[in-house]
């Protein structure tokens, strides 16, 4: 095919892509027409907006084709599947504006059972069973016992509490003479206090008065 002939077709290809968006038009202009009789619904008026766009880009990819060497009837046949794929295409869901621009998102926690435990914020929830929810107390500890304010230094009125009776302890020397005493409670698990020898002179006789 010489260069005439190649022209030929190209020109024939332009003509057949301004027939297919002579077509196409009338149901831009429908699309248009149906979005402003709904202007209460963003969402459609979005959808309708974004397939005429999707339409005019496609149309001129198929002209693009057809100069790549595609015959005229593949580029319109390519171009219509485009704009028809586009025009059924769901609109995005709108943004959740529920919470207020800088909102702190809120953090539910629920137990649907016995053994574990659900955290749930951002909408993103978390199972955790038994190792792991002592693992998070373990961590929330150490970094609690370094944060200010620090807590209140007597027992605040209706605090609500879990005791342990009889704990398992364990005792050890420290080299300066301090005692190390960890007991083991049934939800915080090993806890370790540690006593100047007067302190432990002081427990000991609050715990052997009658």
């Amino acid at each position: 095919m010489n260069l005439q002939d190649q022209i030929g077709v190209l020109e024939a290809g332009i003509d057949q892509l301004l027939q297919a968006a002579a077509v196409h038009a009338p149901r831009a202009d429908e699309r248009a027409a149906a979005a402003s009789r709904h202007e209460s619904s963003a969402a459609t008026g979005e959808a309708a907006h974004a397939a005429a766009q999707a339409e005019a880009v496609d149309i001129a990819d198929a002209g693009n084709a057809c100069a790549e060497g595609a015959t005229p009837a593949q580029a319109v046949e390519t171009a219509n599947a485009t704009v028809t794929e586009a025009a059924v295409e769901p609109a995005e869901p709108a943004a959740d504006t529920a919470r207020p621009a800088g909102a702190q998102p809120e953090l539910l926690v629920a137990r649907p059972s016995q053994n574990e435990i659900t955290l749930t914020i951002g909408g993103q929830t978390v199972t955790l069973n038994a190792l792991q929810v002592g693992q998070m107390i373990e961590e929330l500890s150490n970094a609690r016992a370094s944060m200010q304010p620090e807590p209140p230094p007597g027992i605040p009125p209706g605090w609500r509490f879990a005791s342990t009776k009889n704990p398992m302890m364990a005792v050890q020397k420290q080299s300066n003479g301090d005692r190390l005493l960890v007991l083991r409670h049934t939800g915080h698990g090993w806890v370790p206090f540690t006593f100047s020898p007067d302190i432990v002179v002081q427990m000991y006789m609050m715990l052997t008065q009658r």
